[in-house]
């Protein structure tokens, strides 16, 4: 078996994405457990994760690490949240912002397993009410179907530390449908460019259409 780290806590083995599971012997979703030596290994489905598409389309800023605090706008049902807390470790926290009732019935499931995921049931326009509970991230990490993505993460990179990495899937579909997509991108970057430096942007086609993976850095 072939392991090799291509970010901090992020392997591929056997040509397979996978983070080294925070929880063994149990799953999130239908990935495959792997065990080598005494560690534990959960397979990473690019279809059902952005970043891992971006990492496997080659992503090249990943700052998320071992450690790191994390605010993640959009968790759904924790699918990728999982695999940044097995990323962060038991020294990094994964604040989980998610207004869906219905998918926060399945992540309060995922952060019961896991000690470094904070659940938090609100609307991520409504920064005040959840401001003080996370403090300042390392990490801001949002995949959110709006109309105001770009606004959002202005508001929310209020709690990203300066020079801190925001992670943003930005769906163009969810913004105008009116736009070509590569319109809605520039005019993104544009909105957010008086706070955010554009590090990189990535394609993540096959694994998500109409969708633009970018990294921004906090001025």
């Amino acid at each position: 078996m072939e392991i090799k780290e291509v970010f901090n806590g992020v392997y591929r083995i056997n040509g397979k994405l996978a983070t080294e599971n925070l929880v063994k012997g149990t799953k999130v979703y239908d990935e495959d457990l792997i065990s080598s030596d005494s560690r534990e290994y959960r397979t990473w489905n690019p279809y059902r994760s952005k970043l891992a598409a971006a990492i496997l389309k080659s992503l090249k800023n990943m700052t998320i690490r071992d450690g790191s605090n994390v605010l993640y706008l959009g968790a759904a049902t924790g699918t990728t949240c999982s695999h940044i807390s097995d990323i962060i470790r038991e020294n990094g926290n994964l604040y989980c912002v998610e207004f869906s009732e219905r998918n926060m019935r399945q992540l309060l499931d995922v952060c019961s397993k896991r000690e470094n995921m904070f659940p938090i049931f609100k609307d991520a326009r409504l920064l005040e009410e959840y401001a003080n509970d996370v403090g300042t991230v390392d990490v801001l990490y949002q995949d959110l179907s709006a109309k105001d993505q770009a606004e959002l993460l202005l508001l929310n990179g209020g709690l990203l530390k300066k020079g801190g990495y925001a992670y943003v899937a930005i769906k163009s579909q969810s913004i105008s449908v009116s736009k070509p997509p590569r319109q809605v991108y520039k005019e993104f970057f544009n909105k957010v460019s008086p706070k955010f430096q554009l590090v990189e942007s990535i394609d993540i086609m096959p694994f998500d259409r109409m969708h633009m993976f970018a990294v921004f850095k906090k001025k």
